[in-house]
């Protein structure tokens, strides 16, 4: 795996000047469009439910295609795994673009239908944006979801240069980060970083299915946070598990020999303390290796939890006197159940100035917790 150079040559908007046709104005496509729109491309939208291009357009993702014109420089399908072959191949075959990629969140299945469907496949080089939201649909898109975020490219030895050329501008274009890996080593990555988590998530989230409410009211933001990415759309996440289903399947059968090692170590309390503590610790230092903000390296921040009255305008308030005084807040976390009269604000802040943040925020009249 390796970055491209930031150089390469015609990485830039002129690689684009015949403008980008996205098909599928969904959340990642309709994102695309916002972002490369702000950096001055022309873009085309085209998807099989007209109420969704309407959409699009109204966020201000790009134009509606229209029939007959010029071939686009580069054209995005941005549908789900398995549509992707046919896609591809009508969008080379019939001229609407004169290279193609996808954004498919798996590639060798792509790759593959689309040697076997398009006359020139060598024009369609696959890639993969690691971005999104557990929402969907233009009206969730962000002209920001690409920034600062790793944008795979896989191509093989008949794509062509200026296919993989094209995809890097765009993808740079809208702040993120092109690296290229093969479709296999992609694939059994995103098994382990993204496909694997949110069955995972899903699972953690459907126990909560059949027990009684008040046991679900205890929930708090840690198991919100476990379960967040479980609110994706069923129909699609089936698409991308079966697509990529041999490599998802590697990752959890490692996890359910963890598990029963876990369930081993339960069963037997006096004796499977240190097995409980070896899982707890790899986990702490499995995360200690994931990405921090915007894909840079991991930093830990100090945490500052404020009381915040449910009344308007505290919020923006809050968030007011800690920028006003210059102090950078790296994330927000809000705990609040509907009905309580207070809920908990989370800052997470550089280590070492959490103490003069919290001195700061009481002399402004807030409650610190802790």
């Amino acid at each position: 795996m390796s970055e491209w150079d930031a150089a390469a040559p015609g990485a830039g908007a002129s690689a684009l000047s015949g403008g980008v046709l996205i098909v599928g104005a969904g959340l990642v496509g309709a994102s695309l469009g916002l972002a490369l729109r702000r950096a001055g491309v022309d873009v085309r939208l085209r998807d099989a439910n007209a109420a969704v291009v309407d959409e699009a357009v109204r966020v201000g993702a790009g134009r509606p295609a229209v029939a007959d014109e010029p071939p686009a420089s580069l054209a995005v399908a941005a549908v789900p795994p398995e549509a992707v072959g046919e896609v591809v191949a009508e969008l080379l075959d019939h001229g609407a673009a004169e290279y193609v990629t996808d954004v498919a969140s798996v590639k060798s299945l792509p790759a593959a239908d689309v040697r076997e469907r398009a006359k020139e496949p060598g024009r369609y080089v696959g890639s993969h944006p690691m971005a999104g939201r557990e929402v969907s649909g233009p009206g969730a898109a962000l002209p920001d979801l690409f920034e600062g975020r790793p944008w795979v490219l896989c191509p093989d030895d008949g794509t062509h240069q200026q296919a993989v050329t094209r995809a890097l501008a765009m993808a740079r274009l809208v702040g993120a980060t092109p690296m290229t890996m093969t479709a296999a080593d992609h694939d059994a990555a995103v098994a382990l970083v993204s496909h694997s988590p949110h069955l995972v998530a899903a699972l953690v989230a459907a126990r909560f299915v059949d027990v009684p409410a008040h046991e679900v009211r205890l929930a708090g933001p840690g198991v919100t946070d476990v379960t967040r990415i479980a609110s994706g759309d069923p129909e699609l996440w089936t698409e991308i598990l079966t697509a990529n289903a041999a490599a998802v399947a590697d990752v959890l059968r490692g996890l359910r020999t963890d598990l029963d090692r876990v369930l081993d170590a339960l069963d037997s309390p006096p004796t499977g303390r240190t097995a409980l503590r070896e899982v707890l610790r790899s986990g702490v230092d499995g995360r200690a290796r994931l990405p921090g903000k915007r894909g840079g390296a991991h930093t830990e921040f100090a945490t500052v939890v404020v009381v915040v009255d449910d009344r308007p305008g505290q919020l923006a308030r809050l968030f007011a006197d800690a920028s006003g005084a210059g102090f950078n807040v790296e994330d927000v976390r809000i705990d609040h159940s509907p009905g309580q009269p207070v809920g908990l604000v989370e800052l997470d802040v550089r280590v070492g100035v959490e103490h003069e943040l919290s001195a700061f925020l009481r002399e402004r009249g807030w409650t610190i917790h802790g």
